[in-house]
């Protein structure tokens, strides 16, 4: 389960001009650090807008959700990233514990990023749709939709809904995603954690599986990897 809250940490505005370099989800100070200076930097109101709803996700994550919200207000008055105000206000109520509020609220963010063509916001919205709602059916749209346009979110989705099977007790169906996962996570030299996360999570499904040495294998490997 925290593999899965993890993929559910991870990711940032990456449409809204490479952001992922700007993240350091182990270090939320640097990262805010890092936002207040491209706060300061920002020359329009739409990239003011956008730095304050990555500071909100940051306030949230630490568990000051009203901090969060009034930082979302801050971006919604200036306008330009409705969708983004949607998604990460979702992540607020989610993290809040409040899933039911947080669903609605991903599904309009999903459905805006579709109508304006961005692939990247409808592939988070649907990876977050997915922790909350109908796996199965929101994780199926978001492949969809990434497979033809931006993959980054491939990786997520896959984890979520390999997860969401596992917990159910579907361990071919979770090792099935858990191991596309892998093989899109080992074309991806720029996040080795993301591919040896996914390689234990192939690992932990083939030991639940009853199929002890090939887990094994895996997660030595994985293991071998953080050593």
């Amino acid at each position: 389960v925290a593999d899965r809250r993890r993929e559910g940490a991870e990711g940032g505005a990456r449409g809204m001009t490479g952001w992922r370099d700007v993240w350091d989800f182990d270090d939320l100070d640097l990262s805010e650090t890092r936002f207040r200076v491209r706060l300061d930097d920002a020359e329009s109101a739409a990239d003011r807008a956008a730095v304050l709803t990555q500071l909100a996700r940051i306030e949230g994550l630490r568990g000051r959700f009203a901090d969060g919200e009034r930082l979302l207000a801050e971006a919604e008055a200036l306008g330009e990233t409705e969708g983004w105000v949607l998604v990460e206000r979702g992540r607020l109520r989610r993290s809040g514990g409040d899933e039911a509020a947080a669903l609605p609220l991903f599904e309009a963010a999903f459905e805006l990023a579709v109508e304006n063509g961005d692939v990247f916001l409808a592939g988070d919205a649907a990876h977050m749709a997915a922790l909350v709602g109908d796996a199965e059916a929101w994780t199926a749209r978001g492949i969809e939709l990434s497979s033809s346009g931006d993959r980054y979110w491939l990786g997520p989705l896959l984890n979520n809904i390999g997860w969401a099977r596992y917990e159910s007790g579907d361990f071919a169906g979770a090792l099935a995603a858990f191991e596309e996962a892998l093989a899109f996570r080992a074309d991806d030299p720029e996040r080795p954690y993301a591919r040896e996360l996914a390689r234990y999570a192939v690992g932990k499904t083939l030991r639940a599986a009853g199929r002890p040495d090939e887990a094994t294998t895996q997660l030595e490997r994985a293991v071998a990897w953080r050593s």
